[in-house]
């Protein structure tokens, strides 16, 4: 007897139900997930163990599917081909991403007419327009777009950081800061910049610094004119609008408004300096510091003077040097300079006292 489109819908119905009842939970980050064998797969993340060892290099995963797509980077194999114009993918992921290029027709914002690949993309995407955060923080009132972003926030809140480093135990409230974080134990910078010679370890650091050389500023404050290249700087500058600050030290009464700020500042308080210099033993409280005292030891000078062929190893430096050009009088010092002036001053006061000591005697 053939099944009527109703018993098969009810069939589908119960399977769709058994497999939600299979369906566990992770009790470190509260991901919902398949089944058990899923379950113990995501747990490495949290725990850190990585058993499945590349042969060839040594780099270790979490599972056998990870290792099998790295091993394509050894052996060269590319067997997934766009069917339009040859062209190979080491992952099915990559071809599926290509083969966006030749889509004639794809979703896009009736807004705005940015394309996205698919409607899930824009359904999030249009929210920036609407402005509807409905998923709000209950320690500090802060609003999300979705309920994936509203968990990451409040980890700030609880201090919950489940993602640990497998090479130094560094833990993380999100799973792509640790990520980003591997790569300093690698020494991996996938990402190249198109104007320079520059890599980074994250696609968002090389869009950030691309915007060096094209002087994109894509981020506008809400409450002026003024522009900013860096999503970062758009918000600190717009705290100064609104002059809220949601973060407090856990050691003193100061509020700042971005979470960056609070964790550089509670180090004084600590006395904590996670920077070491590869060279020396010095560290420093700040990465920028420690990459700035790193250039004594390299040598190297990336910034270059626009006016001339100078370089420098400092920002500040470069920008001191070109205000020479412009004819501009240097009227601010800063503390080392101050205090080298002073004890050049000194000297050259002792040397002229001694001058006249000695013709006298004479």
């Amino acid at each position: 007897m053939e099944e009527t489109p109703q018993v098969k819908m009810r069939e589908k119905t119960h399977s769709l139900k058994r497999k939600d009842r299979k369906r566990v939970t992770c009790t470190q980050c509260g991901t919902s997930l398949a089944n058990k064998r899923n379950l113990k797969t995501h747990m490495r993340i949290h725990t850190g163990e990585r058993p499945f060892t590349c042969s060839q290099c040594g780099k270790s995963f979490r599972d056998s599917s990870g290792l099998n797509r790295h091993m394509l980077i050894h052996t060269g194999e590319k067997t997934h081909t766009c069917g339009q114009c040859g062209k190979s993918f080491l992952l099915a992921s990559g071809l599926n991403d290509h083969l966006r290029v030749h889509a004639t027709e794809k979703p896009s914002c009736s807004v705005c007419g940015k394309s996205f690949a698919n409607e899930v993309n824009i359904r999030r995407h249009q929210k920036i327009h609407t402005g509807v955060r409905e998923y709000v923080c209950s320690e500090c009132e802060k609003t999300f777009f979705t309920s994936t972003s509203l968990q990451q926030h409040q980890r700030i809140h609880t201090g919950e950081k489940p993602y640990i480093c497998s090479y130094c135990d560094k833990r993380f409230s999100q799973l792509p800061y640790l990520k980003i974080h591997k790569m300093i134990h690698t020494g991996e910078k996938p990402y190249k910049c198109s104007h320079c010679d520059k890599r980074f370890n994250n696609l968002g650091s090389l869009k950030t610094h691309e915007r060096i050389h094209t002087g994109e500023k894509p981020y506008k404050c809400s409450h002026c004119d003024k522009r900013f290249s860096h999503l970062l700087s758009l918000k600190t500058h717009e705290s100064n609008h609104t002059g809220e600050k949601p973060y407090k030290c856990s050691h003193c009464d100061k509020r700042f408004s971005q979470s960056s700020q609070i964790k550089l500042h509670e180090r004084i308080h600590t006395g904590e300096k996670p920077y070491k210099c590869s060279h020396c033993d010095k560290r420093f409280n700040q990465l920028p510091h420690l990459k700035s005292h790193e250039r004594i030891h390299t040598g190297e000078k990336p910034y270059k003077c626009s006016l001339c062929d100078k370089r420098f190893n400092r920002l500040e430096s470069q920008k001191r040097h070109e205000r020479t050009h412009n004819g501009e009088t240097q009227v601010r010092f800063s503390q080392s300079e101050t205090l080298n002036n002073t004890q050049e001053s000194e000297s050259n006061l002792k040397g002229s006292r001694n001058t006249k000591t000695h013709v006298l005697s004479c």
